[in-house]
């Protein structure tokens, strides 16, 4: 019988990227996002788990961390067997968890080092601060093995010890002093602020290498966009080699996703985007009309 696997000429690399994140059960952020988000960006996803939490669209009720110790096991035994394309790392949880995470991307070194986007985790909605002192001083520290830093406005603040930008031009010079502290690429986002803007911006230490325009969508889905935003920009990235292309690329689908979200009906809180939108589109449209 013959083989009804399609076949492909010269196939292009799939990106492997890997979340070094927490998980979500309701699998709206952390590396259920990543692998989402990955996944809608043509990418192969893998995780390694820094925390467990109890959470739904509602909030978190309890955080569990596993032993340091065996999140240096997931990451070395991992990485003597895979090549990885992109990292991204997400929630850290304790200053413990950040110097492991340090230390291991210090080993990987040399020219051939995955590009690195951190998603500096710090801050709840609720404004509750998610680390201690020790934690982000540390995770501070880590900013300097990453090749893009992805804050949202209150992260920002908390990194350079300064208030809470109100003004997106304040957001873009905090972005810049960031960026040319730990000599990164900063990825400023709008989204905290009011009106009925959301712009992004690519920041370097002489300031905005890159604007993107965006408008505010009327929508309680937004729950892992910071998570999303992050894995899905690695993952276009090392398709691409150009940060700029793949945080235009990355903002549209995320728009798309924030959209769509609500048509999943996930919680009763902020509910999740929806990261397969585009294909699902793709399905309808390719459906047989019933008659």
């Amino acid at each position: 019988m013959p083989s009804t696997l399609p076949t492909v000429s010269s196939p292009e690399q799939v990106p492997r990227v890997l979340s070094v994140a927490g998980s979500d059960p309701g699998g709206g952020a952390g590396i259920q996002a990543d692998l989402k988000s990955v996944a809608a960006a043509g990418g192969y996803g893998m995780a390694v788990v820094t925390a467990l939490t109890a959470q739904s669209t509602t909030g978190v009720s309890a955080v569990h961390v596993p032993p340091a110790s065996f999140l240096a096991e997931q990451l070395e035994t991992l990485c003597a067997d895979v090549t990885l394309d992109g990292v991204k790392i997400g929630m850290l949880a304790t200053a413990e968890v950040v110097q492991v995470v340090d230390d291991w991307l210090g080993g990987l070194g040399g020219a051939g080092r995955p590009p690195v986007v951190v998603d500096p985790v710090m801050v709840a909605t609720s404004g509750d601060r998610l680390l201690d002192a020790a934690g982000e001083e540390a995770l501070r520290r880590l900013l300097a093995r990453a090749d893009v830093v992805t804050p949202n406005t209150p992260e920002l603040a908390v990194l350079l010890g300064e208030p809470v930008a109100t003004r997106w031009e304040r957001v873009l010079d905090q972005a810049a002093l960031l960026a040319e502290r730990h000599q990164v690429l900063v990825v400023a986002k709008g989204g905290h602020l009011d009106g009925d803007l959301v712009p992004d911006a690519l920041v370097g230490a002489h300031g905005p290498v890159l604007e993107v325009s965006g408008e505010r969508l009327t929508t309680s889905s937004t729950h892992g966009t910071g998570c999303s935003l992050s894995s899905g920009l690695v993952t276009r990235y090392v398709r691409s080699g150009d940060w700029g292309d793949a945080l235009r690329e990355t903002k549209s689908w995320l728009a798309g996703a924030i959209a769509a979200g609500d048509a999943l009906h996930v919680g009763r809180g902020r509910g999740p985007v929806d990261h397969f939108w585009v294909l699902r589109g793709q399905l309808a449209a390719a459906a047989p009309t019933v008659r």
